[in-house]
């Protein structure tokens, strides 16, 4: 221990004066921090990053040219031979130049926050504990990498070749200086193998995601593995003088030191954990930027309009919103968005959808694959500016997977809630869908798809186990069929269990109901919300009246009224429309308009002419209901008949209009009223200060007009401007 300390004391003595050591310890990593600092680091979105870079940037060169070529030099100049006559070994050396590049590195990692937060606005780090400690073993295994490097050279020359060689690669390949989000996928899967880029993931890990040291643990664990073994054959190639030759095969024992971040990059590229991270991270660091919608008309959500006004979004929320004149773009460090002409309006919500279903028919079924459709479709709403959306019937499976990949960030696509399977009966609606399952795959299917409860005991138990899966809704079916199409009819008493056990569980419950008995009993129950309401009878006015006073949501999904009517007539108009020509796949839109005319579905469509659907009897519904104060939402059944996933919502809404009731009843349906159904009306649903900056602009003023609400001019979804034409682009 004396040793390492008197070693310690002269490299601490002798770095002060040795002007390489203090460039690249200090004034390297400055220059790289102000040079991206003020090329990504503007509007706070990349300060993050620039951070993540520098810090890695300095690491590597503290590691290969403060340890590696210094060492290199001092045996050059014989400094190392004055210590060869003392009883000492290499080890306390060894480690003592180790400790000095970490004692020397921590203060510039100090400066840069110091200089990103007074500089670039960005907040200290709340963890910055774990932050200290992974840059401590990042120092340690790239010193004790440089110090391998120079026990295997014979020179000043070929020290610099060979840490050349290795520098270079892990530089641009590690995301030091170019993002990893930019490169392309086969690239990302090479970086996987470049050790410098376990410390830019683990790095934005813990700056940009709130990391902590233990969930970073198989870079901390390769960090620390590389620093031992490294360290152990420093110390047995050490050499004291310069006329101590190595031979030319020493230099493969560096390919030992690589040895861990091969396998774990092995591991990484099989498993794409690091690519997936990645993805995370770069979402996450998109979401931190500073916006300043300027000049904008904004419908707040409640009701109130700002005819011109200002929304400032920062760190992903919407820090403030101006009326009349707002501050300069520049004074709040934002990128200024001119919304001149234009309506800002909290994200559309469609609370009924079926993932599951497309809506149409592909051109080749045996080619269809229902996940990738499931995915293609909430970057369809997303793009569409529907930004969040229930569905309410889909496999369980699929939905977990879904929630997964687009809730992380991972994927980008619109908000993901979902109820899960169906309660309903053997019989019932919609067990029917089962039959145009193989048979192979129906067991799986309707275990993913439905709930059959025989008793209200068994109806708990089932609820229990999908809240354990945290489904954030369960929905129960009431719907006897039609004549010449009955459906069994689920036991009200049963029904009652799973809504008493959901609420239970804090759950709300969704019923779908087929005429206006089934609304009395959904009501009765204390439902959450009513699906359908009636298309073939009046509700009474006092069952509407029990929804108000008990809050109950009203869901008239009057687009799939619409879509059954067209489909069973062959009209395709609705897929005439310009956002759904946008975004549903050309081999669905030219199935679609087969199958509406062909005749291997004249049948179906003969039968759906029967089917009592009325869009009169479906808009007196709901005019009802909203005359009588009931909490009005918007869903449009999306998978059904001609109902494509997409711009649902802002058709529903000009079927509202249409039935009469006023715009802004039906604009706050689609973004307040939703928002609370979804039990998320806390942070989305309206524009206001605290609340996710998930917003919608559109071209025009879509309250004197209803069909400005296509015009889609931008999305914001938690605070990342989407680049809706990348959407489709995903891998």
């Amino acid at each position: 221990m004396k040793a390492f300390l008197a070693f310690l004391k002269i490299d601490l003595k002798l770095a002060r004066r040795n002007r390489a050591v203090l460039f690249f310890n200090y004034l390297f990593p400055l220059l790289f921090f102000f040079a991206f600092g003020f090329a990504f680091g503007r509007y706070g979105s990349g300060i993050l990053l620039v951070v993540t870079m520098v810090t890695t940037i300095g690491i590597l060169g503290t590691g290969f040219f403060g340890a590696g070529m210094r060492a290199v030099q001092e045996r050059e100049e014989n400094i190392l031979r004055r210590y060869k006559v003392t009883p000492i070994t290499p080890v306390p050396l060894l480690c003592a130049s180790i400790a000095m590049g970490v004692i020397l590195y921590l203060p510039t990692v100090g400066l840069m926050l110091f200089l990103a937060h007074n500089i670039f606005g960005m907040a200290y780090p709340p963890n910055w504990v774990s932050l200290l400690i992974f840059v401590c073993l990042g120092v340690a295994a790239f010193r004790a990498f440089g110090l391998i490097i120079a026990a295997v050279v014979n020179s000043s020359q070929e020290g610099n070749v060979l840490i050349q060689i290795i520098y270079m690669p892990m530089l641009f390949l590690s995301g030091a200086s170019f993002p990893l989000a930019i490169m392309p996928d086969w690239l990302k899967l090479v970086t996987n193998f470049v050790p410098a880029s376990y410390l830019v993931t683990g790095m934005a890990g813990i700056l940009q995601h709130g990391e902590s040291i233990a969930q970073n643990s198989k870079s901390v664990f390769v960090l620390i593995i590389t620093t031992l073994v490294a360290l152990f054959i420093a110390t047995k190639l050490f050499r004291w003088e310069k006329e101590e030759t190595i031979k030319p095969s020493a230099k493969l024992w560096v390919l030992v030191v690589l040895l861990p971040f091969f396998l774990l990059g092995g591991y990484q590229a099989w498993s794409r954990q690091e690519l997936t991270k990645v993805k995370i991270l770069d979402r996450e660091r998109a979401r931190t930027h500073n916006w300043l919608i300027q000049n904008a008309r904004i419908f707040v959500g409640d009701g109130k309009v700002i005819e011109s006004g200002a929304v400032f979004i920062r760190d992903g929320k919407i820090e403030n919103v101006y009326e009349g004149n707002s501050p300069d773009a520049k004074s709040l460090n934002a990128e200024a968005v001119d919304a001149a002409g234009k309506t800002v309006l909290p994200g559309l919500i469609d609370v009924h959808v079926h993932l599951g279903a497309t809506g149409g028919f592909p051109e080749d079924f045996a080619k269809h694959d229902p996940a990738a459709a499931a995915e293609r479709a909430l970057q369809s709403y997303l793009y569409c500016g529907v930004t969040a959306v229930r569905s309410v019937g889909d496999r369980l499976d699929y939905m977990l997977k879904l929630r997964g990949k687009f809730g992380t960030g991972e994927a980008l696509g619109s908000e993901l809630f979902f109820c899960g399977p169906l309660f309903t009966v053997e019989g019932g609606h919609p067990t029917e869908f089962a039959k145009f399952i193989p048979e192979v795959m129906r067991a799986s299917f309707e275990g993913e798809f439905v709930r059959t409860p025989k008793t209200a005991d068994e109806a708990r138990q089932q609820v229990d186990e999908l809240s354990a899966k945290h489904v954030d809704a369960i929905k129960g079916v009431l719907d006897e069929g039609v004549p010449g199409y009955p459906f069994n009819r689920m036991d009200v008493d049963i029904l009652r269990a799973v809504v008493e056990e959901a609420h239970s569980h804090k759950l709300p419950v969704a019923i779908h109901t087929g005429k206006s008995a089934d609304v009395v009993d959904a009501a009765a129950l204390g439902a959450d919300s009513v699906e359908h309401g009636s298309f073939a009878d009046d509700i009474p006015d006092a069952t509407l009246a029990e929804m108000k006073s008990k809050g109950i949501a009203y869901d008239p999904t009057l687009s799939v009224v619409e879509g059954f009517t067209n489909f069973a007539k062959g009209d395709t108009t609705l897929l005439k429309r310009s956002l759904v020509q946008q975004v549903t796949p050309k081999d669905l839109l030219s199935g679609t308009e087969k199958a509406a005319s062909s005749d291997q579905f004249k049948g179906l469509r003969e039968g759906l002419t029967h089917y009592p659907m009325s869009m009169d009897t479906g808009g007196k519904n709901l005019l009802k209901a909203w005359r009588a104060g009931v909490l009005l939402v918007t869903g449009s059944d999306a998978g059904n008949f001609l109902v494509l996933h997409g711009s649902t919502v802002q058709h529903e809404i000009e079927l509202w209009v249409a039935a009469g009731v006023p715009i802004e009843v039906a604009l706050q349906a689609a973004t307040l009223n939703a928002a609370k159904l979804l039990r998320a009306d806390s942070r989305i649903g309206t524009v206001e200060a605290g609340k996710e900056a998930t917003l919608l602009i559109v071209d025009g003023n879509p309250i004197q007009d209803v069909r400005a609400l296509s015009s889609v001019s931008a999305v914001f979804l938690k605070g990342e401007r989407v680049r809706r034409a990348e959407l489709f682009e995903q891998k």
